[in-house]
């Protein structure tokens, strides 16, 4: 009984909050929030690190990956076979001597999805009232909390649909808050109006893509996720566009162009070693 209110607990704030958060994100786009969207909140604080904007469009696909798995957290899409199979290996209740089933990973997940939908939220808020400081401390929250979500469902068992409907989401969702936590942070600096210890602000982001594409590829290579790494050539091709088209910087920062094609072809060579990994394995 207890754990059937659980699990009911969990869908309801699952469901609750995935629904705000698309609501919210609606919102800052159509009224819009404070006048301005979000878009246009980003376009005010012009760095070298944001993309072009078409690569926004992520989200869209984000969001349709987090509703499959919202979905899948009330029941839907479940194989019968697998959901008494226990997924955390030597994860018995030292009382019961019983394992946690499925229905435990999708709780645990929940919880900590959750909470980051409300981050959300309050990060469209901040950011649409130029709190950027506060915008950067509840994405790099979000980015906490998918990590955890990430390790969560690194250590389990996962059959196919799992691997579907639980793990792409969060790890495309991961991928772009890992881009986007970094372009943040950036937009905070150029609000501060720091002067970055007077070197060029080319010279800046050409270490910026340099760190995010080394974080990215050794995620990649660490949890060999090539959904998470494609997620990151997206957002890497976002900035090759924006420094190489005439609506953009026009080639202005050869050296940024040519660190965002470097970090592409980082993120493409981590994601083939598992794959080739694989078929050496199969021969």
């Amino acid at each position: 009984m207890q754990r059937e209110t659980a699990k009911t607990t969990v869908q309801a704030l699952v469901g609750l909050t995935y629904l705000a958060m698309i609501a919210m994100n609606v919102l800052a786009n159509a009224l819009p929030i404070n006048g301005r969207t979000t878009g246009g909140v980003s376009d005010s604080y012009q760095n070298l690190f944001a993309p072009a904007g078409l690569t926004f469009a992520i989200w869209g696909v984000i969001y349709l990956l987090l509703g499959a798995h919202v979905l899948y957290q009330f029941g839907l899409f479940h194989d019968a076979a697998v959901d008494d199979v226990a997924p955390f290996a030597g994860s018995a209740s030292a009382s019961s001597g019983i394992a946690p089933t499925r229905a435990a990973l999708l709780q645990r997940v929940g919880v900590l999805f959750s909470l980051s939908s409300l981050a959300n939220v309050a990060w469209i808020l901040s950011w649409h009232y130029d709190l950027i400081l506060m915008s950067t401390l509840l994405l790099a929250t979000m980015l906490v909390l998918l990590i955890l979500i990430t390790r969560t469902i690194l250590g389990a068992r996962l059959s196919p649909r799992d691997r579907l409907f639980v793990r792409l989401p969060f790890s495309v969702y991961f991928g772009w808050i890992t881009v986007a936590t970094i372009a943040n942070v950036t937009v905070w600096l150029v609000s501060i109006g720091w002067d970055g210890f007077g070197i060029a602000e080319s010279t800046w982001a050409v270490a910026i893509v340099s760190v995010g594409a080394v974080i990215g590829t050794a995620v990649i290579l660490r949890n060999r996720d090539i959904a998470y790494g494609l997620v990151l050539v997206w957002a890497y091709l976002g900035i090759w566009i924006k420094h190489t088209s005439a609506t953009g910087f026009n080639g202005a920062h050869p050296a940024v162009i040519a660190t965002a094609l470097l970090g592409i072809a980082a993120f493409i060579a981590a994601g083939a070693i598992p794959i080739l990994r694989g078929r050496a394995r199969a021969a």
